[in-house]
């Protein structure tokens, strides 16, 4: 069973992703937030498997949010999913330590893909 925690701030997007997720992993525990403070509360409750983290939330954004997520759980691999293109961000996202990268513009096979891949142990 894989443990998945959602951090993005667009309620309907995290619905769209937990039903994929749910299609694809039955018996997932799927989390959800909304900030980056709830974000860094749910990581350390519970032993995720893998983060998904909006790079584009309100308050903190996502690449602080991203090296505070490392520095306080540095073995939660953390896919970036973001609405700006690869060129933009991509190499910042895995230098800081994430293990992938995706936007949002994706295929939802492409993000089982992305989240199947990352719970293997590489990189996406």
């Amino acid at each position: 069973m894989i443990n998945i925690l959602l951090a993005d701030d667009h309620p309907y997007l995290r619905r769209g992703l937990i039903q994929i997720l749910r299609d694809e992993f039955p018996g997932a525990v799927i989390g959800e937030v909304a900030n980056v403070p709830e974000l860094l509360e749910q990581a350390q409750k519970l032993r995720w498997d893998i983060v998904v983290l909006d790079l584009t939330m309100p308050g903190r954004g996502g690449l602080e949010a991203l090296h505070e997520l490392k520095r306080l759980c540095p073995n939660i691999p953390i896919l970036v999913l973001s609405m700006h293109p690869e060129d933009q961000f991509a190499v910042r996202v895995l230098r800081a330590g994430g293990a992938g990268y995706l936007t949002k513009e994706s295929v939802p096979q492409e993000f089982v893909r992305a989240i199947r891949t990352i719970w293997k142990g590489a990189k996406y």
